[in-house]
């Protein structure tokens, strides 16, 4: 692939309106899977990403997590529901058909967040790919479970947020060799992973995460140049997956709810939510310093930092 045939993209569209006459559905609901039982037990990642949907404007949150783990799950975000799965350190089949069941309902879906490795979640990961109504977002686990899966391809719209480390899982696997840390290198390397990946019915599209994250759908990249040390902290990534499924559960138009203007594509909405994220973090810096951010507390500026990003008329 020639560097210049990939499409420089200036700036985010302008955040959409927020129709003075909705209601809660309108906004559409965001379904988060993930939650680990053990060995790590892991439940910040769900609940970090449905605060986050929830911040960036979704009417709704359901959180699909273990059984286990469901009642606590929904004392940290009580404004969430909760999808309770038959999931310990085996994931059963019982688990497949309530995600499945809960995505058709939902309007945008993620899968990932501290979801953990127990054996058989690469077909829950694959259930969830395979919700091809609805836009999705692969995140941190889910990532690692497709790394390791028979799959090659993906049907859009969704999007897939690698660090640079799962970055190099999944290109390993489907043989592309790009550089994905150098600032010259990022563009190409989620680009080709996005055209790779790419099986049709709409963009894949990669958020290669990290200093100057890139946002590319295969033929177009835009890069925030926002730099920021305070969002190296844990539970930072998540908070930007629930964005993503926010915005899209909002705005997409496979999302299924009620129609918005203006409409805006998976490669617009992801560059959007990394645009958000970024400005909640550097309102986040301005008024604590370079480090000390914790991921709850990031997700609570979203709102104010969707006031400050410029707005479609």
């Amino acid at each position: 692939m020639n560097e210049r045939e990939l499409e420089l993209v200036d700036d985010p569209p302008p955040m959409p309106s927020r129709l003075s006459s909705g209601h809660k559905g309108t906004f559409g609901t965001t379904l988060v899977v993930g939650g680990a039982t053990g060995p790590r037990r892991m439940l910040g990642g769900p609940c970090l990403a449905a605060r986050g949907a929830l911040r960036s404007g979704c009417g709704l949150a359901v959180l699909g997590v273990p059984e286990s783990l469901a009642t606590a799950a929904l004392s940290i975000v009580p404004e969430a529901t909760g999808i309770p799965l038959p999931i310990t350190d085996v994931c059963e089949g019982g688990a497949i058909e309530a995600v499945r069941e809960a995505g058709s309902t939902a309007h945008a879906i993620v899968c990932g967040p501290g979801l953990g490795s127990p054996t058989g979640i690469e077909a829950l990961v694959d259930a969830v790919a395979d919700l091809e109504d609805r836009p999705r977002v692969l995140d941190a686990d889910a990532l690692n479970a497709l790394a390791v899966s028979s799959r090659t391809t993906l049907h859009g719209p969704i999007v897939l947020t690698p660090h640079p480390g799962e970055w190099n899982r999944l290109a390993r696997r489907l043989g592309i060799e790009r550089d994905a840390i150098s600032d010259l290198g990022r563009p190409r390397a989620a680009a080709e992973l996005a055209q790779r990946l790419d099986g049709g019915g709409g963009p894949v599209v990669v958020v290669l995460k990290g200093d100057r994250t890139v946002v590319s759908d295969g033929r177009r990249f835009w890069r925030c140049d926002v730099a920021n040390p305070a969002l190296a902290t844990a539970g930072s990534g998540d908070v930007l997956a629930g964005v993503l499924g926010g915005l899209l559960a909002q705005f997409h138009p496979r999302a299924g709810a009620p129609a918005r203007t203006p409409i805006l594509d998976a490669f617009d909405l992801a560059c959007l939510a990394v645009s958000l994220h970024a400005e909640a973090g550097a309102g986040w810096r301005r008024r604590n310093g370079d480090a000390g951010l914790l991921a709850h507390e990031l997700a609570d500026e979203l709102p104010a930092a969707r006031g400050r990003l410029p707005a479609s008329s």
